[in-house]
């Protein structure tokens, strides 16, 4: 994973949360609050918890009673989720590393995760973390895209962006968001950081956007893809843009488009 994979600055926090946000990730973050507030916890973590779209999901339905702590190693995208939030006395907000989290052992009855463990240095310190601040019987649930071929507009940008850097393709879409889809791994690793009653379902989901031009412009300038092309030739943002535009609407249409997503949700007990 390149430095920049983790960096979500400047205009990215916004863009992601307007337009990847409800692009990709907000079916995924309703189905897993369903899942954690299935549990009844009394405390929760949320890590990796970006511009927060699972917290929106999830606070409405835990109890009056509840302690849900948001984490987020990036402060700016975290700032972000908390001005998106609102006042909740029982939200509190924290930067944190994934790896190193600054809670004592056996402090939550569940962990959750949507689609952050791709961007853990070393997963396996990340699970063990996770598992350290369970307490007894504690779940940790979190989700993974699937390989990027099952997910069609994140497949038809990466091309369309190839082409433009033909000697130095931009690979963080299918490099990292997409490069952890291995079920018999995430198994391994889990099963390595000490859970044992592990559950895994892939779940297909559909994309929408109102153009593809809204799709396009979500993951050329709304996640760290933008970080890549602008590293290359900041000056051929807009033509990336437009290439990838161009690709969906070939396969999709020129008004309102949908397409295949396709992810992995881990349910992992102590």
């Amino acid at each position: 994973m390149a430095q920049s994979d983790t960096v979500f600055t400047g205009s990215i926090p916004k863009l992601y949360d307007t337009l990847m946000v409800p692009l990709i990730f907000e079916a995924y973050a309703v189905d897993l609050a369903q899942r954690v507030a299935a549990c009844a916890p009394n405390a929760v973590l949320e890590t990796a918890a970006g511009s927060g779209v699972v917290t929106r999901a999830l606070a409405p339905r835990l109890g009056a009673g509840a302690h849900y702590v948001v984490t987020d190693l990036n402060q700016p995208m975290l700032d972000y989720a908390a001005a998106r939030q609102g006042p909740d006395r029982r939200i509190e907000w924290r930067q944190a590393d994934a790896l190193a989290l600054p809670f004592e052992d056996a402090s939550f009855d569940v962990v959750c995760c949507q689609f952050g463990v791709m961007f853990f240095p070393s997963r396996i310190a990340g699970y063990a973390e996770a598992r350290r601040v369970l307490r007894p019987g504690g779940r940790f649930v979190f989700s993974v895209w699937d390989r990027i071929e099952e997910n069609a507009f994140a497949d038809e940008v990466t091309h369309a962006v190839a082409a433009v850097f033909a000697h130095d393709p931009p690979r963080f879409i299918a490099r990292t968001p997409h490069g952890y889809h291995d079920v018999a791994l995430i198994r391994d690793e889990l099963s390595r950081a000490g859970f044992a009653d592990i559950d895994i379902e892939t779940r297909e989901e559909v994309s929408r956007a109102p153009s593809a031009r809204a799709a396009a412009t979500a993951y050329c300038q709304g996640t760290p893809l933008r970080n890549e092309i602008e590293a290359r030739d900041a000056s051929l943002l807009q033509l990336a843009t437009d290439r990838a535009t161009d690709a969906i609407a070939s396969r999709h249409g020129e008004g309102p488009v949908a397409g295949k997503i396709q992810a992995h949700v881990i349910l992992a007990t102590t």
